[in-house]
């Protein structure tokens, strides 16, 4: 690989009077980046190129993503240990099931991308949250989707979209980005729905990123970088389903 791709840096950093010694790559506009191996012990690898479809899709491929704020350099990510849902050790709840089967809500995929990750960044910043759903990583992730990389899971209520998630998929992955509700629940069947047509194409696992009790309560578990590297490797040996992914009605009424 090219030394020209990207630079290895040292800086120093004072969080109020304490020094701390950072390192981290600097991209170049080549489309690549340093193993992931190297990340810091908190997970941040890299800064800077770009949000171009050629290098998300390179980044979730050796398992790295962007996660930044407004005002910074797009930062690179990839965190050890990562929190993965196996979608067939998806933890169903009673409570839960009973919203399914009252049919509650009506499930969709990628009828409104846009209009969910505006969601997600809208829930925060409503809520007086920093987010890191600025307005170029919708702009990035839309392209994505329009690409068929990007995918979205919606629940409705009266026509109204009141939950819902979106990530990215390679091979026989999907790597989740955020999720948002108004409604009690609304968010954790737009999981249900994602882990149901997992399950049905067989991928093998939900990429959660960063450990949050959300998740884990519907059966996420951490796992070192490592193993999570490998198993993306075997994932990644298949052909991704691009295009727009759809919930057939047969498959509507056997799960909602």
């Amino acid at each position: 690989m090219q030394k020209n791709m990207y630079k290895y840096l040292n800086f120093n950093y004072l969080p109020g009077s304490e020094q701390i010694k950072m390192t981290i790559f600097r991209l170049s506009d080549e489309i690549a980046f340093p193993p992931p191996q190297l990340a810091r012990e908190d997970g941040l690898l890299a800064f800077g190129g770009d949000l171009s479809i050629d290098r998300l899709t390179l980044a979730y491929s050796m398992g790295i993503f962007p996660w930044y704020s407004e005002g910074e350099p797009i930062i690179w990510w990839s965190p050890d240990p990562r929190l993965v849902l196996f979608p067939q050790k998806f933890r169903l709840s009673k409570s839960l099931k009973k919203v399914i089967k009252r049919k509650k809500f009506n499930v969709t995929i990628d009828e409104s991308f846009e209009q969910v990750i505006r969601s997600c960044a809208g829930t925060r910043t409503d809520a007086g949250d920093q987010t890191w759903i600025v307005e170029e990583m919708i702009d990035a992730y839309c392209r994505l989707h329009k690409a068929g990389f990007a995918h979205s899971v919606e629940t409705w209520q009266d026509g109204e979209l009141v939950g819902g998630l979106y990530g990215v998929s390679l091979g026989k992955s999907f790597f989740g980005e955020s999720m948002f509700h108004t409604q009690s629940n609304a968010s954790k069947v737009a999981v249900a729905a994602l882990v149901d047509y997992a399950q049905k194409a067989e991928f093998d696992f939900i990429d959660c990123q960063v450990k949050t009790k959300h998740m884990v309560s519907l059966g996420a578990v951490e796992i070192s970088r490592e193993l999570f590297l490998a198993i993306l490797k075997k994932a990644l040996k298949f052909q991704t389903i691009k295009g727009r992914w759809r919930i057939d009605d047969q498959d509507r009424q056997l799960i909602f």
